[in-house]
């Protein structure tokens, strides 16, 4: 399986968007500090999170909600009330 996600920082307001083959160890990973894009805001929270069988429709998806700012606009609207911290 593959899997977009939204985490959002407990520390500032900020939201980061990625795509995955193992959920659980990318998410330790942004909470350890590990991802350079992500090392000055851990910690997060998981918010939301899509799977995929095929790897091709994971990245379309982020690409979509990374460079459509109707997209993500839409799914944070959907999820608002898990992005109050």
């Amino acid at each position: 399986m593959h899997y977009v996600y939204l985490i959002k920082s407990l520390k500032k307001d900020f939201e980061y968007v990625g795509v995955t083959d193992d959920l659980k160890r990318r998410f330790v990973e942004h909470n350890n500090g590990r991802e350079l894009s992500t090392k000055f805001y851990a910690p997060f929270i998981l918010v939301y999170y899509e799977a995929y069988r095929n790897k091709k429709d994971a990245l379309i998806r982020e690409k979509k909600l990374k460079h459509h700012g109707s997209v993500i606009g839409h799914l944070k609207k959907r999820v608002k009330y898990s992005l109050e911290v």
